[in-house]
Protein backbone atom coordinates (compact mmCIF):
# COMPACT_ATOMS: atom_id res chain seq x y z
CA UNK A 1 0.00 0.00 0.00
CA UNK A 2 1.27 3.69 -1.01
CA UNK A 3 -0.35 6.59 -1.37
CA UNK A 4 2.93 8.48 -2.66
CA UNK A 5 1.98 8.68 -6.67
CA UNK A 6 2.27 10.53 -9.38
CA UNK A 7 -0.74 12.45 -9.50
CA UNK A 8 -0.47 15.99 -10.65
CA UNK A 9 -0.94 18.05 -7.92
CA UNK A 10 -5.10 18.25 -7.93
CA UNK A 11 -6.41 17.90 -4.96
CA UNK A 12 -9.98 15.84 -5.89
CA UNK A 13 -7.84 13.73 -8.17
CA UNK A 14 -5.63 12.91 -4.93
CA UNK A 15 -8.55 12.30 -3.44
CA UNK A 16 -9.97 10.05 -5.40
CA UNK A 17 -6.33 7.79 -5.60
CA UNK A 18 -6.98 7.45 -1.52
CA UNK A 19 -10.23 7.00 -1.52
CA UNK A 20 -10.20 3.68 -3.47
CA UNK A 21 -6.98 2.99 -1.80
CA UNK A 22 -9.21 2.88 1.26
CA UNK A 23 -11.78 1.05 -0.34
CA UNK A 24 -8.95 -1.66 -1.50
CA UNK A 25 -7.45 -1.63 2.02
CA UNK A 26 -10.85 -2.30 3.92
CA UNK A 27 -11.90 -5.31 1.34
CA UNK A 28 -8.23 -6.48 1.58
CA UNK A 29 -9.17 -6.54 5.62
CA UNK A 30 -12.47 -8.24 5.40
CA UNK A 31 -14.48 -5.34 6.94
CA UNK A 32 -17.61 -3.93 6.12
CA UNK A 33 -18.63 -0.52 5.81
CA UNK A 34 -20.53 -0.56 9.40
CA UNK A 35 -17.04 -1.81 10.81
CA UNK A 36 -15.33 1.10 9.76
CA UNK A 37 -17.73 3.25 10.37
CA UNK A 38 -17.85 2.28 13.88
CA UNK A 39 -14.22 2.39 14.43
CA UNK A 40 -14.19 5.75 13.80
CA UNK A 41 -17.99 6.80 14.74
CA UNK A 42 -19.68 8.05 11.50
CA UNK A 43 -22.21 6.76 9.24
CA UNK A 44 -21.41 3.41 7.14
CA UNK A 45 -22.54 6.15 4.12
CA UNK A 46 -19.71 8.54 5.19
CA UNK A 47 -17.27 5.30 4.46
CA UNK A 48 -18.94 5.02 1.19
CA UNK A 49 -18.65 8.79 0.63
CA UNK A 50 -14.78 8.97 1.61
CA UNK A 51 -13.92 6.30 -0.89
CA UNK A 52 -15.95 7.77 -3.69
CA UNK A 53 -13.96 10.88 -3.06
CA UNK A 54 -17.28 12.63 -2.06
CA UNK A 55 -16.18 14.59 0.74
CA UNK A 56 -14.62 18.17 0.89
CA UNK A 57 -11.61 16.86 3.26
CA UNK A 58 -10.37 13.59 5.14
CA UNK A 59 -9.68 13.99 8.39
CA UNK A 60 -6.04 12.82 9.82
CA UNK A 61 -7.20 11.21 12.72
CA UNK A 62 -10.14 8.97 10.80
CA UNK A 63 -7.97 7.97 7.87
CA UNK A 64 -5.17 6.88 10.44
CA UNK A 65 -7.56 4.84 12.67
CA UNK A 66 -8.73 3.46 9.60
CA UNK A 67 -5.47 2.22 8.31
CA UNK A 68 -5.31 1.01 12.05
CA UNK A 69 -7.82 -1.33 11.69
CA UNK A 70 -7.40 -2.67 8.17
CA UNK A 71 -3.95 -3.77 9.20
CA UNK A 72 -1.39 -1.44 8.29
CA UNK A 73 1.16 -1.51 11.07
CA UNK A 74 4.40 -0.26 9.46
CA UNK A 75 4.94 3.52 10.40
CA UNK A 76 6.36 4.51 7.07
CA UNK A 77 3.23 3.41 5.10
CA UNK A 78 1.15 5.13 7.83
CA UNK A 79 3.19 8.61 7.92
CA UNK A 80 3.15 8.21 3.69
CA UNK A 81 -0.51 7.89 3.31
CA UNK A 82 -1.47 10.87 5.83
CA UNK A 83 0.81 13.31 4.01
CA UNK A 84 -1.25 12.28 1.04
CA UNK A 85 -4.03 13.12 2.81
CA UNK A 86 -2.73 16.62 3.94
CA UNK A 87 -1.48 17.02 -0.08
CA UNK A 88 -5.78 16.20 -0.58
CA UNK A 89 -6.92 18.97 1.96
CA UNK A 90 -5.10 21.76 0.21
CA UNK A 91 -6.95 24.10 -1.95
CA UNK A 92 -5.79 24.11 -5.42
CA UNK A 93 -4.92 27.58 -7.15
CA UNK A 94 -8.67 27.46 -8.82
CA UNK A 95 -9.63 28.67 -5.45
CA UNK A 96 -8.87 31.93 -5.35
CA UNK A 97 -11.32 32.18 -8.26
CA UNK A 98 -14.43 30.66 -6.51
CA UNK A 99 -16.44 34.11 -6.86
CA UNK A 100 -16.69 33.05 -10.60
CA UNK A 101 -16.47 29.34 -10.60
CA UNK A 102 -19.01 27.21 -10.49
CA UNK A 103 -18.70 24.11 -8.07
CA UNK A 104 -18.64 21.50 -10.36
CA UNK A 105 -16.22 23.34 -12.78
CA UNK A 106 -13.70 22.78 -10.12
CA UNK A 107 -13.55 18.92 -10.48
CA UNK A 108 -12.68 19.32 -14.21
CA UNK A 109 -10.37 21.18 -13.10
CA UNK A 110 -9.05 18.94 -10.92
CA UNK A 111 -9.10 16.28 -13.35
CA UNK A 112 -7.57 18.55 -16.33
CA UNK A 113 -4.25 19.53 -14.06
CA UNK A 114 -3.45 16.24 -13.11
CA UNK A 115 -4.11 14.20 -16.56
CA UNK A 116 -2.05 12.36 -18.84
CA UNK A 117 -4.13 12.58 -21.47
CA UNK A 118 -6.65 14.87 -22.57
CA UNK A 119 -8.72 13.72 -25.40
CA UNK A 120 -11.77 15.59 -26.63
CA UNK A 121 -14.70 16.54 -29.11
CA UNK A 122 -15.09 20.20 -29.61
CA UNK A 123 -18.74 20.82 -31.37
CA UNK A 124 -19.30 24.41 -30.96
CA UNK A 125 -16.14 26.47 -29.98
CA UNK A 126 -12.39 25.96 -29.57
CA UNK A 127 -11.11 23.80 -26.66
CA UNK A 128 -10.46 26.47 -23.35
CA UNK A 129 -6.59 25.37 -23.33
CA UNK A 130 -6.11 26.40 -26.92
CA UNK A 131 -8.33 29.94 -27.06
CA UNK A 132 -6.58 33.23 -27.23
CA UNK A 133 -7.73 35.52 -24.73
CA UNK A 134 -9.78 38.03 -27.27
CA UNK A 135 -11.86 34.87 -27.86
CA UNK A 136 -11.99 33.52 -24.48
CA UNK A 137 -13.11 37.20 -23.71
CA UNK A 138 -15.70 37.33 -26.68
CA UNK A 139 -17.01 33.97 -25.92
CA UNK A 140 -17.65 33.92 -22.10
CA UNK A 141 -18.72 37.61 -22.74
CA UNK A 142 -22.08 36.33 -25.46
CA UNK A 143 -22.48 33.53 -22.69
CA UNK A 144 -22.78 35.45 -19.51
CA UNK A 145 -24.52 38.77 -21.39
CA UNK A 146 -25.54 39.80 -17.83
CA UNK A 147 -22.03 39.42 -15.87
CA UNK A 148 -20.55 42.43 -14.68
CA UNK A 149 -17.27 43.15 -16.92
CA UNK A 150 -15.41 42.56 -13.82
CA UNK A 151 -16.67 38.93 -13.75
CA UNK A 152 -16.34 38.13 -17.57
CA UNK A 153 -12.63 39.62 -17.06
CA UNK A 154 -12.29 36.92 -14.02
CA UNK A 155 -13.47 34.17 -16.12
CA UNK A 156 -10.79 35.00 -18.79
CA UNK A 157 -7.55 35.37 -16.32
CA UNK A 158 -8.95 32.04 -15.04
CA UNK A 159 -9.13 30.50 -18.46
CA UNK A 160 -5.72 31.95 -19.16
CA UNK A 161 -4.63 30.30 -16.27
CA UNK A 162 -5.14 26.93 -17.15
CA UNK A 163 -3.30 27.10 -20.29
CA UNK A 164 -0.08 27.22 -18.19
CA UNK A 165 -0.44 23.34 -17.90
CA UNK A 166 0.70 22.89 -21.96
CA UNK A 167 3.97 24.95 -20.99
CA UNK A 168 4.76 23.08 -17.91
CA UNK A 169 8.05 20.67 -17.80
CA UNK A 170 5.68 17.35 -17.96
CA UNK A 171 2.08 18.99 -19.65
CA UNK A 172 -0.26 16.36 -20.69
CA UNK A 173 -0.90 14.80 -23.95
CA UNK A 174 -3.81 16.84 -25.46
CA UNK A 175 -5.41 15.94 -28.42
CA UNK A 176 -8.87 17.64 -29.81
CA UNK A 177 -11.21 17.24 -32.89
CA UNK A 178 -13.26 19.84 -33.53
CA UNK A 179 -15.84 20.11 -35.73
CA UNK A 180 -15.60 22.62 -38.92
CA UNK A 181 -18.56 24.80 -37.33
CA UNK A 182 -15.93 25.79 -34.58
CA UNK A 183 -13.31 27.76 -37.15
CA UNK A 184 -16.77 29.32 -39.20
CA UNK A 185 -18.77 30.86 -36.28
CA UNK A 186 -17.65 34.53 -36.04
CA UNK A 187 -16.49 34.69 -32.20
CA UNK A 188 -15.76 38.00 -31.77
CA UNK A 189 -14.89 38.86 -35.16
CA UNK A 190 -12.90 38.20 -38.26
CA UNK A 191 -9.90 39.64 -36.22
CA UNK A 192 -10.37 38.02 -33.58
CA UNK A 193 -10.81 34.37 -35.63
CA UNK A 194 -7.85 35.41 -37.49
CA UNK A 195 -5.41 35.24 -34.21
CA UNK A 196 -7.40 32.83 -32.73
CA UNK A 197 -6.60 30.63 -35.96
CA UNK A 198 -3.00 31.44 -36.14
CA UNK A 199 -2.94 30.41 -32.49
CA UNK A 200 -3.76 26.65 -33.41
CA UNK A 201 -1.65 26.26 -35.98
CA UNK A 202 0.98 27.50 -33.52
CA UNK A 203 0.11 25.10 -30.82
CA UNK A 204 -0.45 22.73 -32.98
CA UNK A 205 3.25 22.56 -34.03
CA UNK A 206 3.98 21.34 -30.24
CA UNK A 207 5.10 18.02 -29.78
CA UNK A 208 2.12 16.89 -26.99
CA UNK A 209 -0.78 18.95 -29.02
CA UNK A 210 -2.41 17.10 -31.92
CA UNK A 211 -5.68 19.08 -33.45
CA UNK A 212 -7.88 17.91 -36.40
CA UNK A 213 -10.78 19.17 -37.68
CA UNK A 214 -13.91 17.76 -38.60
CA UNK A 215 -14.93 18.84 -42.35
CA UNK A 216 -18.51 19.79 -42.94
CA UNK A 217 -18.08 17.13 -46.04
CA UNK A 218 -17.71 14.25 -43.79
CA UNK A 219 -21.53 14.13 -43.02
CA UNK A 220 -22.93 12.21 -40.11
CA UNK A 221 -20.22 10.96 -37.33
CA UNK A 222 -20.17 9.38 -34.12
CA UNK A 223 -20.87 12.06 -31.65
CA UNK A 224 -23.29 14.16 -33.78
CA UNK A 225 -25.71 13.70 -30.37
CA UNK A 226 -23.59 13.70 -27.59
CA UNK A 227 -22.11 17.01 -28.31
CA UNK A 228 -18.87 18.54 -26.44
CA UNK A 229 -16.94 15.90 -24.04
CA UNK A 230 -13.40 14.98 -22.65
CA UNK A 231 -11.72 11.96 -21.72
CA UNK A 232 -8.67 12.29 -18.98
CA UNK A 233 -6.28 9.26 -18.70
CA UNK A 234 -4.26 9.74 -15.50
CA UNK A 235 -0.58 7.94 -14.46
CA UNK A 236 -1.80 6.91 -11.31
CA UNK A 237 -2.72 2.77 -11.43
CA UNK A 238 -5.91 3.65 -9.22
CA UNK A 239 -7.76 5.82 -11.45
CA UNK A 240 -9.65 4.86 -14.53
CA UNK A 241 -10.70 7.39 -17.91
CA UNK A 242 -13.16 10.11 -16.40
CA UNK A 243 -15.21 10.97 -19.15
CA UNK A 244 -16.74 14.52 -18.60
CA UNK A 245 -19.97 16.15 -20.27
CA UNK A 246 -21.11 19.74 -19.24
CA UNK A 247 -24.70 21.61 -19.29
CA UNK A 248 -25.53 25.26 -18.54
CA UNK A 249 -25.91 24.24 -15.10
CA UNK A 250 -23.35 21.28 -14.01
CA UNK A 251 -21.79 18.22 -15.85
CA UNK A 252 -21.54 15.07 -15.63
CA UNK A 253 -18.39 12.28 -14.85
CA UNK A 254 -18.22 9.07 -15.63
CA UNK A 255 -16.23 6.71 -14.70
CA UNK A 256 -17.65 3.14 -15.38
CA UNK A 257 -15.79 1.39 -17.89
CA UNK A 258 -18.66 0.10 -20.29
CA UNK A 259 -19.63 3.67 -20.64
CA UNK A 260 -16.08 5.31 -20.85
CA UNK A 261 -15.47 2.69 -23.56
CA UNK A 262 -18.39 4.47 -25.78
CA UNK A 263 -16.91 7.77 -25.26
CA UNK A 264 -13.37 6.35 -26.41
CA UNK A 265 -14.40 4.75 -29.47
CA UNK A 266 -16.26 7.67 -30.44
CA UNK A 267 -13.07 9.62 -30.44
CA UNK A 268 -11.59 7.10 -32.16
CA UNK A 269 -13.88 6.86 -35.00
CA UNK A 270 -13.71 10.42 -35.18
CA UNK A 271 -10.31 10.72 -35.34
CA UNK A 272 -10.21 8.19 -38.42
CA UNK A 273 -13.07 10.07 -40.04
CA UNK A 274 -11.66 13.45 -39.60
CA UNK A 275 -8.51 15.22 -42.08
CA UNK A 276 -5.41 13.85 -40.86
CA UNK A 277 -3.48 16.13 -38.27
CA UNK A 278 -0.72 16.79 -40.82
CA UNK A 279 -3.19 18.60 -43.05
CA UNK A 280 -4.65 20.27 -39.82
CA UNK A 281 -2.04 23.19 -40.96
CA UNK A 282 -3.11 23.70 -44.08
CA UNK A 283 -7.32 23.12 -43.42
CA UNK A 284 -6.65 26.00 -40.96
CA UNK A 285 -4.74 28.22 -43.46
CA UNK A 286 -7.07 27.87 -45.87
CA UNK A 287 -10.10 29.00 -43.13
CA UNK A 288 -8.33 31.91 -42.43
CA UNK A 289 -8.13 33.08 -45.56
CA UNK A 290 -11.91 32.98 -46.31
CA UNK A 291 -12.30 35.43 -43.09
Amino acid sequence: MTAETDWGGAPTVLRMILGRQLEELRTRAGRTYEEAAAAIGVSHSTIRRMESAKVARLRLADVEKLLQIYGVTDQQEIDTFLKSVREANKRGWWHTYRDVLPDWFAAYLSLEQAALQIRAYEAQFVHGLLQTEEYARALLSAGNPHAPAEATERRVALRMRRQELLSRSAPPRLWVVMDETVLRWPVGGPTVMRAQIDHLIALNALPHVTLQIMPFRSGPHPAMRAGAFHVFRFRARELPDIVYLSGLVGAVYLDKSDDVVVYREALDRLGAQSAPARKTEALLGAIRKEL
